[in-house]
Parts: structure tokens; sequence; C-alpha cells
């Protein structure tokens, strides 16, 4: 493993790590180059796990000992190692986790594919919070959905907050992104999904209600923090549902929603 001792930012992979900060990469959907960050040598694990390929890896020298196996996997991938005052110049984060790798992305699979075999869905509609959208996608894997779409303006889940937040299960859950509601709406229904919106509605059916007798197939669609669901997300619904509430709370924050939702509609399922 070629180990690079850096003690300047002047070599040209180190672009990938430079200027980290949320207020940057929060206007990016997805960043340039067809790159990612897996921070952590928990998540760098998962990544790779899942197929991805690391391009570089950056990190303190005491977590060199714990990534010794990229060695093997990846002999000519760089590995370079600086001091806690220069990863934090570069990056603009101190970095707690003591590792970052930039990982070349995966081909974001077919929608129509990953739907063939698929039974509940969970479409995250403009979700902009990176923490909402790994928090989601940790309850769409720890509860056992079969994959996640998200619209064009979704955050980025593989964000390095998301990625983080999600426990590295963004790796893991089949995801991709989908096109604006006038395609989304008939993809999914010509996949013989059944659109639910989690929403507050004078109509909306009562969540245990309408896991009870849900239907074979089922895409729970999560609207945005502040106004939910927009008009085009609930006319392509076929049904609207809500998490019934007390104490004058009207609502959950979306990723606890998610996770309310998606264990009523599994749950029911099982034996």
């Amino acid at each position: 493993m070629p180990v690079i001792e850096i003690e300047t930012l002047e070599h040209p992979l180190l672009a990938d790590y430079a200027g980290l900060t949320d207020v940057a990469m929060r206007r990016l959907l997805e960043p340039a180059g067809g790159l990612y960050l897996a921070e952590s040598s928990k998540v760098i694990a998962r990544a790779v796990a899942a197929g991805h390929r690391p391009r570089s890896v950056l990190l303190q020298r005491k977590w060199l000992p714990e990534l010794e196996w990229i060695a093997e996997r990846f002999p000519e991938v760089p590995v370079f190692v600086a001091s806690d005052t220069l990863l934090e110049e570069l990056t603009g984060f101190a970095m707690h986790r003591g590792a970052l790798a930039s990982m070349h992305r995966p081909e974001l699979p077919d929608a129509a594919e990953l739907l063939r075999s698929a039974r509940t869905v969970v479409v995250l509609d403009d979700i902009v919070d990176h923490t909402n959208v790994g928090a989601a996608f940790r309850s769409a894997a720890g509860l056992g959905a079969d994959a996640v779409l998200i619209s064009p303006r979704c955050a980025d889940p593989l964000y390095r907050r998301s990625v983080r937040v999600s426990m590295g299960t963004v790796l893991q859950v089949p995801w991709t992104r989908i096109g604006e509601w006038r395609q989304a709406g008939p993809l999914l229904h010509e996949a013989g999904f059944t659109i639910a919106a989690l929403a507050l509605d004078e109509h909306s059916v009562p969540l245990p209600e309408f896991a009870a007798s849900a239907p074979e197939r089922v895409a729970v669609v999560m609207g945005t923090e502040g106004d939910g669901l927009g008009r085009k997300a609930l006319a392509a619904a076929d049904v609207r549902v809500e998490i019934p509430m007390l104490h004058g709370v009207d609502s959950l924050n979306v990723a606890a929603a998610s996770a309310v939702a998606l264990y009523a509609l599994l749950t029911a399922r099982r034996p």
C-alpha cells in the first residue's frame, strides 16, 4: 500500500477532500467527478463490500493498522497520512472518525429493473436534509424495505453525513433516482405498486387500518421537512395515509415517520 506522508496540500488527488464543509456541499445534489466520500473505517469497509472502488484514502496515522486490508484488495490506491491540523485545514472539519476514502460512484440502477422484484419501496420526495435522508435509509434497511427511490431534488444519499447517519446502509439498500411525478407515477403503477402518500388530509386513512389490508406492492411516499408532499405527488397517490397522533402533535419528523410507517406495513405482512 503506497502510504504518502503529506506535509503540504499540493498533491492533485487531495482536491477530492478539499472544503468539505456542509455549507459548500449542501448546494450539490451529486458532486462532480463521479465520486463520493466514505467516512470512518466501518463505512469504508461497507462501501468496498458493496462493490465500490476507492480512489484514495486519507487518514490519521493511528488508523493505518485498521485499514491495512485495503493493500490486498487495492494495492494501487494511495493512502495519505497527515497531522490532525493539516487534515482539518484540508477538509474544513475535525476528522473525529480518523479516516476518509474518496470512492468511485457506482452507476445507479434502472428504476424499472429495481422495482421488478420489490414489494415495499420508500420514495423520498424532495427531502433536502442529509440527516433525514440517511435516517430514512437506515429505517428502510433495518425494517426490510426492498428499495429506496429518490426524487430529482432530493439530497444526495452518498453525501458523507447521509452515509454516516445511515450507518452505511445507503451502501446496502438498493436505490436510484426517479424522474418527476409525471414519469414516476406511471412507472410505479406499471410495476404494480399502490402509491401511498404519508400526508395530513381529511381523506387520509389511519396507518393501522391501511397496514391491516395493504396491497401486495406498496410505495410509501415521504415529503419534504417543511411543507410535506407537493400537489403533484399527492395527485399521483392512490391513497393518503396518516400516522395517528396525540396531545396536539400533528406529525412526526420525516425520518421517524418512515420508521413508523415501514414497521406497521412490514410487520403486518409477517406470519
